[in-house]
């Protein structure tokens, strides 16, 4: 530890102590019986002092006020009014003692003001108690609130000092070993070499100490394995930020059955490669013969053919989704025509959709050139199209519209299809997510098409977009830049 680490150790230390036995002092120092004790000794003390003085003028009967209001507070109304009394009683008997004036309306007029203020000391309590009593209900609820939550959450003022923290961040802070002062940051930078990255941890950290907009990241432990996701936001009111939240949840279980998934589909993928490039190379050798073959072997033969090429496809997906989630997705960025390609899906659709008995139609003006990896781009829209052709049933219609719209080109794919509920449009990009909508049909797929679709368009900084009505149709834009960045 460095002298100006421990240097500030020992003061964060020392500030921590301070503060404790500053807060036992209060707690002391209000309780109520300590403070009733109090009142009744200021009232005596007021009435000695009187005497000691020899002074009972007009504002002699104020001594008594300070002391009625503290007994008030702690004795309710009708004994705060009692204690104004008995200071009245203590007043009248300094001046008895004293000597002073013995006007008898002045007396009684003291005399109404002390019993008065005990009166409207005790009432201003009981109302302060139960207001009191209502925030602290409503605090120990809100406060269960946050502590049945699992992520772990705390609000920090602008400079990063903890104002408040639930109970599965303070067990988080017990098990990581975070310092329990100090900012936030300065805690969290505590734990950077027990981290997987401990220079990109330290970066940021730092980042968050200056940066006020929102940030999302996460973090694994080296010894244990563990994966914790950190997400924090400025906390605003009025025109500025007043502190920031900050929120941790753990995510092992996640990262590790997602590691476990994604060795399946890759092992899986690779074990069913090897069968089908043989059952393909046997296929083409049958279809060399297949003028000798009887009318029931063509149609063994093609639907063989339907088949294999189905999990040709399905297997080049799940190794093209691999590819992507390991940031592996290589672009071929070249000169392409937009439109040329939209025209090559629209046709290679053609059969299906006459098939189906639905209308395929192809709108655009002419040649749309732009940089990108045309083959790529001709997955996407082959995805779109065979798509909107699954789930629009017979007698429907699918446009594909191609334009110009910016600077950027944009394809939009319109159907008249089943659709999907609207609650379910945000999730129809995760991988292997099927709409209730298809399931509900028995609509084959694999739930891969648009989280391809999606990493295609995001590799080309472009944008995807979907729109979608249950029973109406489904609408998918796609907007791309004219030159590859």
């Amino acid at each position: 530890m460095t002298v100006s680490s421990a240097a500030g150790h020992y003061t964060g230390e020392r500030r921590h102590i301070l503060a404790r036995a500053i807060r036992a002092t209060a707690v002391l120092a209000l309780r109520r019986d300590v403070l009733i004790v109090l009142g009744t000794a200021g009232l005596l003390g007021s009435f000695a002092g009187l005497i000691a003085v020899g002074d009972t003028g007009r504002l002699a009967a104020s001594a008594f006020v300070p002391w009625i209001v503290v007994l008030a507070s702690q004795l309710g109304p009708s004994r705060g009014a009692l204690a104004g009394a008995a200071a009245s009683a203590l007043y009248i008997g300094a001046v008895e003692d004293v000597g002073g004036p013995h006007d008898a309306i002045a007396l009684a007029v003291r005399t109404a003001a002390l019993t008065a203020v005990g009166l409207g000391a005790g009432l201003l309590a009981r109302r302060i108690s139960s207001d009191a009593q209502e925030l602290q209900a409503t605090t120990a609820l809100q406060g269960a609130l946050l502590d049945s939550t699992l992520d772990g959450i705390c609000l920090t003022d602008s400079e990063g000092n903890v104002l408040l923290s639930n109970a599965p961040l303070r067990r988080i802070s017990l098990e990581f070993g975070l310092p329990p002062f100090g900012t936030v940051v300065d805690r969290l930078l505590s734990i950077a070499d027990l981290t997987t990255e401990p220079d990109r941890y330290r970066d940021r950290m730092r980042a968050l100490a200056t940066n006020t907009e929102p940030s999302e990241d996460e973090f694994e432990f080296a010894d244990s394995g563990r994966v914790f996701r950190g997400y924090t936001a400025p906390v605003m009111q009025g025109d500025g930020a007043v502190g920031r939240i900050w929120t941790l949840r753990e995510v092992t279980a996640d990262r590790h059955l997602e590691r476990l998934r994604d060795a399946f589909v890759a092992a899986v993928s690779h074990e069913l490669r090897t069968p089908l490039t043989s059952i393909s190379g046997f296929v083409e050798m049958l279809e060399d013969e297949e003028a000798s073959l009887g009318e029931s072997g063509r149609s063994y033969l093609d639907v063989i053919r339907r088949g294999t090429t189905r999990l040709q496809r399905i297997v080049e997906d799940l190794l093209l989704v691999a590819q992507i989630e390991a940031d592996r997705l290589e672009l071929r960025v070249g000169e392409a025509d937009l439109a040329a390609i939209a025209t090559a899906a629209v046709e290679e659709a053609r059969p299906l959709a006459a098939e189906k008995e639905i209308e395929l139609e192809l709108r655009t003006n002419g040649s749309l050139p732009l940089e990108a990896d045309a083959g790529r781009l001709g997955q996407v829209l082959d995805n779109l199209v065979s798509n909107a052709l699954k789930f629009t049933l017979p007698g429907g219609s699918v446009v594909v519209s191609v334009n110009h719209v910016d600077g950027r080109g944009v394809v939009e794919v319109n159907d008249t299809g089943i659709g999907v509920p609207q609650d379910e449009v945000g999730q129809l990009f995760s991988r292997f997510y099927r709409a209730s909508s298809a399931i509900r049909r028995a609509i084959p797929g694999t739930g891969l098409g648009l989280v391809i679709a999606r990493a295609i368009v995001d590799a080309h900084r472009g944008s995807i977009a979907l729109e979608s009505r249950e029973g109406e149709g489904t609408r998918v834009i796609v907007s791309l830049p004219a030159n590859y960045p």
